[in-house]
């Protein structure tokens, strides 16, 4: 049901509520207080006959001490000082009040127990990662989203049950930011705070948006378009302008040079990328093109790890190294910036060339008193570290060499310089990173509400006013103080960085970006992170970002490349087959931990314009999360995981079925190189040894002309094959008897073309030019041949 338009109103009114819960067991209990508190809510905007009939039961509300959701006890004995506003028919605000004023307050909610929960919490600053669980105790500290599936009726592992889900997000309420985390009492607890001393309250009755449904995606999809009319500091992904280097190949500088990035292995890497066959169109210069000094690297004296991070800003231009100066007449260094930038868009058919900064500029901010800088009038300031969060390097150098912090009255104009000249130089996009540093900094600025809006508002103005596409990438920006303020921002990192050396992190990745996308997903295109294709795991990530719905982009070294691999998800203009929307864990994978149960294997579910998609990986035994001292679970030399896939894993699949279908399936294996029909419930095994994968295209089979059972599966040696077709047609050929029939199957890419045809074909035509095909009538499998001249197609097969 649409969610209705909402009006702002102070009536306060009681209701009487069912006395009995319908759940086999309470999922949330406390003992603490006796007395319930409820405060005005906000009334629906609603006809008149909805006023009359509404359900009010359904609401989630407080009554005799208890927080009912649907109609069901949901916390009990709920403290007095915590307030619930209802919002909608199926959602509300809960929050709580405070004898004492401060900065920071924890108020307890309730005993969660015996309930699968999902987790993404913030393990470092700038990063969030999964972790389910049964109870209060499971739930993390830093906790931005939590999502619980309780079932009705009798407790049952099978699938066709029917499940409540019911999601907490923490908001923000003002000036205050919430988490959520759990004790070792299993109590559910909120933890509000403003990062700056001076700015303190004694209330926060908006801090965690509570809703539920019976569809999980719904669900999260739902309650942030609530949330996005009720702030207006966001906006939803679907609203958003998607920049154009999302459908092309990349190539980012990063892991193939560090900041040893120079302007010669940018020519070598892009070359051998388009000599073998997969051309960048995208590419990011990522950190060590800018002009930074450093106070702690002294020339000749061993460099200290992570002196790097005291670098700082000292001019909004290039360094030396993309810069000729005037007395070096015999440099190899391009003239300018837009030389170079102009002479590589040139060579290699570049259509997008981005370059990196941090919101502050650089790690450590920018140079004080330097000609090139001081105009934003920076002062050091040392940063803050929660102790919540786990500390990494990149923090706690900054931490101890200091920032140099930009004037927020100044933060426009540098902006604005800075992308005006990048524009100038010919540059049409950005990478901006390190971006939740704003909340160590706060103390002073007005606190880490306030500040992150004023830098996200500045820096998102200034993208608009200079670049035409949108053009930006936003990194280590995981809190919800940063993705709340994302209102025009299209694309956002989805995980902690690819680390091509550490072999324990290959499958965290994965699995942290998947699960993240539940919810990043609804604001942003989660950003998979670039990839070595030459590399054990390299499959592994292809597979990964084949269904990711993300961009695809490596930071191969040159000449380092597996062209099988890119080959199987790049098209030879340089393009990429991406899907429809963020992939995500198919339902039944949402509670379980692919990583570390030593059991469980990751299904990531996608769709494109005719079809569906599944990719299913092995992350078992390869690694451990961060937050656990155990180790990853062994798994013997070979042994495999067996898990189940079905095409009614694929959500929204109706998008693609349409009126002619079957109610059955085609289902092509890429490993296996075969399809299979099914119907929608239907299920098969596979099974997988540590980092293999498999994806699965599922297109719905279709009746045409009555006799006509077919299924369109796209082009066959990509991974993503159904993310080749644009549209499939039928029609009626007047030139033979009313029983023949022709379909259309429109697309792009060369290569060999797949389809399920329930008979024999008795011609194909690829562009109006008759073709030989080949069909096998063991799995009905038709199969031709575009040529790698032909980069549209309309494939007609004539019955």
């Amino acid at each position: 049901m649409a969610t209705p338009t909402l009006l702002h109103t102070t009536t306060a009114y009681v209701l009487s509520l069912r006395p009995k819960s319908p759940f086999s067991t309470p999922f949330l209990s406390t003992n603490l207080g006796q007395r319930q508190s409820f405060l005005s809510h906000r009334s629906l905007l609603l006809p008149q006959k909805w006023r009359q009939h509404m359900f009010l039961s359904t609401r989630p509300l407080l009554k005799d001490g208890n927080l009912r959701i649907n109609g069901k006890e949901a916390l009990k004995d709920v403290p007095a000082n915590i307030v619930v506003t209802p919002l909608t028919d199926t959602s509300a605000f809960v929050g709580a009040t405070s004898s004492d004023s401060s900065s920071r307050h924890v108020f307890k909610l309730g005993v969660i127990k015996d309930v699968k929960l999902l987790c993404l919490f913030r393990f470092k600053l700038w990063w969030m990662i999964p972790r389910v669980g049964s109870s209060g105790s499971d739930i993390p500290v830093e906790t931005q989203m939590l999502l619980l599936e309780a079932k009705e009726g009798p407790t049952s592992d099978d699938a066709s049950d029917h499940s409540t889900y019911i999601i907490f997000l923490p908001v923000l309420d003002g000036k205050f930011r919430s988490s959520l985390q759990g004790n070792t009492s299993d109590e559910l607890e909120f933890c509000v705070e403003s990062g700056d001393p001076a700015i303190v309250t004694s209330q926060s009755l908006n801090a965690i948006f509570v809703n539920y449904g019976n569809h999980p995606f719904d669900l999260v999809k739902d309650s942030m378009m609530i949330l996005e009319k009720q702030f207006g500091t966001f906006a939803h992904r679907e609203t958003k302008q998607m920049p154009g280097m999302l459908d092309w190949f990349g190539w980012c500088t990063w892991d193939a040079f560090y900041q040893e990035v120079n302007p010669q292995g940018i020519k070598d890497g892009l070359m051998s990328l388009s000599q073998g066959g997969t051309p960048a169109r995208f590419l990011i210069i990522d950190d060590g093109w800018q002009d930074t000094v450093n106070d702690f690297q002294k020339e000749g004296e061993p460099i200290v790890e992570g002196s790097q991070f005291g670098g700082r800003l000292a001019s909004i231009k290039e360094n030396k190294k993309f810069r000729r100066i005037s007395n070096e007449a015999k440099s190899k260094a391009p003239r300018d910036l837009k030389e170079f930038v102009s002479d590589i868009k040139k060579t290699f058919g570049l259509k997008y060339v981005y370059v990196w900064h941090a919101l502050l500029g650089y790690w450590g901010g920018l140079a004080p008193n330097t000609l090139g800088t001081k105009m934003y009038n920076p002062k050091l300031r040392y940063p803050v570290q929660s102790p919540e969060n786990m500390g990494d390097i990149s923090l706690d150098s900054m931490e101890k060499y200091g920032i140099g912090v930009i004037d927020p009255d100044k933060i426009s104009q540098f902006y604005d310089d800075l992308h005006r000249y990048l524009v100038s130089q010919n540059v049409d996009g950005v990478k901006v990173d390190v971006q939740n540093i704003l909340e160590t900094i706060s103390a002073g600025l007005g606190g880490r509400v306030s500040l992150t809006r004023q830098f996200q508002q500045a820096l998102e103005r200034s993208i608009a006013a200079n670049f035409e596409d949108n053009s930006i990438i936003c990194c280590m920006c995981q809190s919800t103080d940063s993705i709340y303020h994302s209102k025009q921002s299209a694309i956002s990192r989805a995980s902690d960085d690819y680390y091509p050396k550490n072999p324990t992190t290959q499958t965290l990745h994965v699995a942290a970006v998947a699960f993240n996308s539940i919810f990043l997903g609804e604001v942003f295109v989660p950003d998979w992170d670039m990839f070595y294709s030459l590399h054990d795991a390299a499959e592994f990530h292809a597979v990964a970002r084949a269904v990711g719905g993300c961009g695809v982009y490596v930071s191969d070294k040159p000449g380092q490349h597996d062209f099988t691999i890119l080959e199987r998800l790049v098209l030879s203009d340089g393009s990429v087959l991406r899907a429809k929307y963020p992939g995500r864990p198919s339902r039944d994978c949402l509670f379980t931990d692919p990583v570390m149960d030593g059991k469980s294997l990751l299904k990531i579910w996608n769709l494109n314009e005719c079809s569906g998609v599944i990719g299913i990986f092995n992350c078992q035994g390869a690694g451990s999360w961060p937050y656990t001292k155990k180790n990853a679970v062994k798994m013997a030399a070979g042994s495999e995981q067996v898990g189940q896939v079905s095409p009614a894993d694929i959500e929204y699949f109706e998008e693609v079925s349409g009126k002619q279908w079957t109610g059955d399936c085609a289902v092509y294996s890429f490993n296996a190189g075969c399809v299979s029909r099914m119907p929608m419930e239907g299920s098969f095994n596979v099974a997988l040894k540590v980092l293999e994968c498999d994806v699965f295209t599922v297109s719905p089979i279709k009746v045409y002309n009555e006799a006509i059972e077919f299924a369109a599966i796209g082009l066959l040696s990509m991974y993503n094959s159904g993310g080749a077709l644009e549209c499939v047609e039928s029609s009626a050929d007047p030139s033979t008897s009313s029983s023949s029939c022709k379909i259309h199957v429109k697309g792009r890419g060369s290569g060999c073309f797949g389809a399920y045809s329930n008979t024999k074909p008795k011609s194909c035509s690829i562009n109006l030019k008759d073709e030989v095909f080949n069909f096998s009538g063991e799995d009905n499998l038709l199969t031709i041949s575009i040529p790698a001249t032909t980069n549209a197609w309309d494939v007609a097969i004539s019955y």
